[in-house]
């Protein structure tokens, strides 16, 4: 069984950045990983995507500021996180499944697999 756990949150400041970890044990072959944001208990977003042919998505709200990769060779997934904003504070979740998604940003809160979280907290 896939098991996905984040690391790398923590505490910034505006303009600030950080780069989140997905370690994925073992590594699966999904159709698609990437992470999705909670700020509140209704409040979900997803954030960015990459598909096993390395196709990438992001959400307008982080798009020239975040970048997702994956390196197979270590089994991890990365969000690199630059020019943090206030808004971007939230508890960030690395997801993975393998049915193939029209709107794979929108399914990432519903993908079948995924991490415990690990915050992000960005200060004015």
């Amino acid at each position: 069984q896939v098991q996905l756990v984040e690391s790398g949150g923590g505490s910034v400041q505006a303009g600030g950045s950080l780069r989140l970890s997905c370690a994925a044990s073992p590594l699966p072959d999904p159709a698609t990983m990437g992470w999705f944001r909670q700020a509140t208990e209704f409040r979900r977003e997803g954030v960015a995507t990459i598909d096993s042919v390395g196709k990438l998505n992001y959400a307008d709200s982080v798009k020239g500021r975040f970048t997702i990769s994956k390196d197979n060779a270590k089994n991890t997934l990365y969000l690199q996180m630059n020019n943090l904003e206030p808004e971007d504070t939230a508890m960030y979740y690395c997801a993975a499944d393998f049915r193939v998604w029209a709107d794979p940003l929108r399914g990432l809160p519903n993908f079948r697999i995924r991490g415990q979280g690990t915050q992000v907290t960005v200060s004015s």
